[in-house]
């Protein structure tokens, strides 16, 4: 087994075996992982493509989220990051956002509760006055061997955070959302491929690609557009949550590059979607999944 690398052999050195760990309590908190996920790119420079823009980023304390909203404040970005009570990963990601210059509020919210994302969007307008980009990202997973596994309750509260919620974050938002505004939610390549013990995960996720696509008609004339990025297996807190602490060590090692994604290898995508840049996309699914061909 190889050794965990730093960022920039990383990228080229395969594969990366994780020591074994397992989380309890879902969420997990990424201050607890060995190691912690990667979430910038020191070589990563902004140029201004999001300058002044204002956007949500839900379940932005840690993993991909935070890699997005770092990435999204070198651009220029002001910050308002939902979470749920990963109060320590929520307070590194604002002092990070600080660091750059740009502001950050971090809002302790359950986003599966009812007013609670219109209560996000609400102290997004005074905060800021205004909501340019709407990142949808929060989720949760279980790992179960068979349908006959999952609960009702298990099943209620994966499709109520993943899909249920998006719709709710997306309803907030949108009469504040002006023309040239995007919305980017986190689908999966799960999706597509399917994965035999998670289920309902994966159903949320095929979910969450319908309402990418739909939505993006609908919103077509308002100049809004809509797109999801599918990441493949990637180092987050989901991950010693869902899996045994033997799965992690080889977590990702069956992918095509011979590893798992880091977050900030996800973050330029997003920013992409979110920019001006992708003025002309709309109603896709942008996969960062290590290689994995997926039809």
């Amino acid at each position: 087994m190889l050794p965990y690398l730093g960022w920039k052999q990383q990228c080229t050195e395969v594969p990366i075996v994780f020591p074994p760990q397992h989380q309890n309590r879902r969420p997990g908190y990424e201050y607890l992982m060995n190691p912690r996920p990667i979430s910038d790119n020191p070589s990563y420079i902004g140029s201004g493509r999001l300058k002044n823009k204002v956007a949500i980023v839900t379940g932005g304390d840690s993993g991909i989220g935070r890699a997005v909203a770092v990435a999204f404040a070198k651009e220029g970005a002001d910050l308002v990051i939902p979470y749920l009570d990963e109060h320590q990963d929520a307070a590194e990601t604002k002092r990070m956002i600080h660091q750059l210059g740009r502001r950050c509020e971090t809002l302790a919210v359950d986003l599966r509760a009812e007013g609670a994302c219109s209560y996000v969007v609400k102290t997004t307008l005074k905060t800021f006055g205004k909501l340019d980009i709407l990142v949808n990202n929060h989720g949760v997973q279980y790992h179960q061997d068979s349908i006959l596994d999952i609960s009702r309750d298990q099943l209620l509260d994966t499709f109520h955070t993943n899909i249920i919620s998006f719709f709710e974050m997306i309803k907030a938002a949108l009469p504040h959302l002006p023309p040239g505004s995007s919305i980017i939610n986190t689908t999966s390549d799960t999706a597509f491929s399917g994965m035999a013990n998670m289920i309902d995960y994966t159903a949320t996720k095929g979910a969450i690609v319908s309402l990418t696509r739909s939505l993006s008609l609908s919103l077509a004339k308002q100049r809004i557009r809509v797109n999801a990025v599918a990441p493949g297996p990637t180092w987050t807190p989901l991950i010693p949550t869902a899996f045994t602490a033997e799965e992690t060590t080889t977590f990702g090692t069956d992918t095509p590059l011979g590893r798992p994604g880091q977050p900030f290898e996800l973050a330029p995508a997003y920013v992409l979607l979110a920019s001006d840049d992708a003025s002309a996309i709309s109603g896709q699914i942008v996969f960062v999944n290590m290689g994995t061909i997926v039809t």
